[in-house]
């Protein structure tokens, strides 16, 4: 649904509307069923019922099969008919009305959904040889060479080789504050550079990068969320043919039987068609699932399809993997330990001075910790491939790596005891004796807890399954709240402790965001991947977390269960005034504008009821 197609059938539908006033206050004024009366009413009736007219004809040429609409159309020639002609128009109009608001909850997702990201520029500043020129961003290689300029966007993924500079990248993880990127950090195509000049080193073919891969979850989502075959769907072509056949025989049978004379009876089978089309009923499903997912979507929650929106409601059991779910996946310095004899502020200029020039990922978090107030000045620093780095300060050889080396007794019971607690260790290492160490530790995220108390009060048990040791899974799910756990776990391991609890009958949502979370991923019977995941969790998933808020598990299924309160909402109320409508016009009681007020009226107040999911 375009933007440029709400706008027609809106104003569509305004035109009809200002034809029936006309009309009406004609009528009203003592023109009653003159030639210009008709004419404006019939007007109304060809422009109000054009859109829907031929979204009904072109489906039924494909499915081979009437529809809802034609059934509306039908109801409506049979009101111009029989004489009419307000009637007609106006059920034309309220059925068209309802196809805008239906429209606009289409229009609502496609929009939130499209906003998840801001897409790459077309051309990029390529360098060769020294020389800059533009081309087009699908033209690049890996390990090409781009200028991104202050103020302009990054075209391509790849690593800054020259220059640092604050980057926003709301295009992929929806958070608008900056965030600093320095030489060898990595960038993503959509973000903004901010502050000053950077050249990027292509590390991935345009057509690989996140945000081509967010499009393309984009386009999947968009096409599967009106796809969504619900039994109402399989059954809606079955019961046009059944109303057809029952507004046949009101015009048919009573007359012959002498109930009813030919003209009552043709006027109740007229009736049927009008209040017996299940409008409201089909109506009662995709406005709320579209809805759910704009609403979604709009929280930085790319769900690709109506389908795992369904499924989240029968969840009762949540496996999460560890490190980048539970815990943040960026190690953080949390103590220092040294011999007595070393000074704590000499140990720390040491490892920061050597560790500034590593690439290594605990060595980035040691010089993260800590600044360039502990840089030691004019030493020369070696590393020591598979090994660690190496500098001579003064007549001593520190090393900070894998190196061969007793450890001073003063602080093997230190070590032990942050082993136990499931820290990473950085040894400092003088003349072949470990003299300190610095513990890391993969911080859990702020939000865990919350999380995890919440989806105890929804009756739903959390599994932590992570490659760590016991001791330090049993640590981690006992802080966050996670009621069992499974340490020690290859990536097969997950797999077989997720269909074991699908053999037993459960539902199982798996949380993940690495290469090892995605066979696990696959298997589950609903899957969710966190933004700052890899490539491969992240096409696995069946629901991803732009934003990376851990929060976002229970937002989705408080979603997800709301969406189904609507729905039976709707589908009650549907087939209630579809029953209580019939039976009137079985007893004579209802006539037919009262009849197209109800009906289509029921139709409007379903969309809106699903529209509220918009919200919230």
């Amino acid at each position: 649904m375009t933007k440029k197609q709400l706008y027609t059938e809106t104003i569509s539908v305004s035109i009809s509307i200002i034809f029936i006033v006309a009309a009406t206050i004609l009528t009203y004024i003592g023109y009653d069923n003159t030639w210009f009366v008709i004419a404006l009413f019939g007007l109304s009736f060809l422009i109000g019922g054009y859109a829907k007219a031929r979204e009904g004809i072109l489906a039924t040429i494909k499915n081979k099969s009437l529809n809802v609409e034609i059934l509306m159309i039908l109801a409506a020639l049979g009101a111009f008919f029989y004489g009419n002609y307000s009637e007609g128009a106006i059920l034309i109009l309220i059925f068209s009305i309802s196809g805008v608001l239906e429209s606009y909850a289409t229009s609502k997702s496609e929009k939130a959904l499209t906003s998840l990201l801001k897409l790459a520029p077309k051309t990029a500043v390529l360098i060769v040889d020294g020389i800059e020129k533009e081309t087009y961003v699908a033209d690049l290689k890996v390990d090409d060479l781009v200028v991104v300029r202050a103020g302009g966007q990054v075209p391509v993924d790849g690593v800054i080789t020259q220059g640092a500079s604050s980057l926003n990248q709301a295009a992929i993880t929806g958070e608008f504050v900056p965030v600093y990127k320095d030489k060898d950090d990595q960038v993503f195509a959509g973000s903004i550079n901010i502050e000053s000049q950077i050249i990027v080193k292509t590390t991935k073919d345009p057509k690989d990068s996140v945000v081509q891969k967010i499009i393309d979850f984009v386009k999947k989502a968009q096409e599967n969320q009106t796809k969504t075959q619900t039994v109402i769907d399989k059954i809606e072509k079955y019961y046009v043919y059944a109303v057809i056949l029952i507004s046949i025989g009101f015009m048919v049978i009573p007359p012959l039987v002498g109930w009813l004379t030919w003209d009552e009876s043709f006027y109740r089978g007229i009736i049927v068609l009008v209040v017996g089309s299940p409008c409201a009923l089909v109506a009662s499903i995709t406005p709320a699932m579209l809805s759910a997912l704009s609403n979604a979507a709009h929280h930085r929650i790319l769900i690709k399809g109506g389908t795992h929106l369904e499924q989240l409601i029968g969840i009762n059991k949540i496996v999460l993997d560890k490190t980048g779910t539970i815990t943040s996946g960026v190690p953080k310095v949390v103590r220092v330990e040294v011999i007595s004899e070393v000074e704590e502020k000499d140990a720390i200029s040491i490892l920061y001075t050597l560790e500034k020039q590593s690439s290594h990922p605990l060595a980035k978090a040691i010089v993260k910790f800590y600044d360039d107030s502990y840089l030691l000045k004019d030493v020369p620093t070696q590393e020591i491939p598979g090994k660690g780095m190496e500098a001579k300060i003064g007549n001593d050889i520190w090393r900070i790596g894998r190196f061969k080396a007793t450890t001073h007794p003063e602080i093997e019971e230190r070590m032990d005891k942050c082993t136990n607690m499931g820290h990473s260790l950085v040894s400092l290492i003088k003349n072949d004796q470990m003299v300190g160490f610095v513990a890391l530790m993969d911080t859990i995220r702020d939000d865990a807890k919350t999380v995890m108390d919440e989806l105890k009060t929804l009756n739903i048990e959390t599994i932590l399954l992570t490659g760590d040791n016991n001791f330090t899974a049993h640590a981690i799910a006992k802080e966050v709240g996670i009621q069992s756990f499974k340490a020690n776990c290859l990536p097969e391991d997950k797999v077989k402790h997720i269909e074991n609890l699908q053999k037993e009958g459960h539902q199982v949502l798996m949380v993940g965001d690495g290469i090892n979370d995605a066979p696990a991923l696959a298997i589950a019977n609903v899957s969710v991947a966190m933004g700052t995941g890899t490539d491969v969790s992240l096409e696995t998933a069946d629901i991803i977390f732009m934003n990376d808020k851990l929060q976002n598990l229970t937002k989705t299924i408080k979603l997800a269960k709301r969406m189904r309160i609507i729905t039976i909402q709707n589908i009650v109320f549907a087939v209630g005034v579809i029953s209580f409508l019939m039976i009137s016009n079985v007893f004579g009681i209802i006539k037919l504008p009262a009849g197209v007020v109800a009906h289509e009226m029921s139709t409007i107040l379903v969309i809106l009821n699903s529209l509220r999911l918009l919200f919230k």
